[in-house]
């Protein structure tokens, strides 16, 4: 019998956590910030920024650079290789 590790994943994945790795996954390449993803998602920033610190924390997500937005630092993120 043949493990579905994408059914085990999306049980235990809040839906925001899939949302934000399926949009980095768009054209296996692409790098946003949590506010960027927020309105892509159309999903309150604070939901977004959660569920990309707990992603990076697991692993998921890494961050590709930083920038400063209006004086804020704003950090950037892609899906992580491997």
């Amino acid at each position: 019998m043949k493990v579905q590790w994408e059914q085990i994943a999306r049980a235990y994945l809040h839906p925001t956590a899939i949302a934000v790795i399926e949009i980095l996954a768009i054209d296996d390449a692409r790098v946003l910030s949590p506010n960027e993803m927020s309105l892509e998602l159309q999903t309150p920033f604070a939901t977004v920024s959660y569920h990309v610190m707990s992603l990076r924390k697991r692993g998921v997500l890494e961050q590709t650079r930083t920038g400063t937005v209006r004086g804020a630092i704003e950090h950037f993120y892609r899906l992580a290789e491997g």
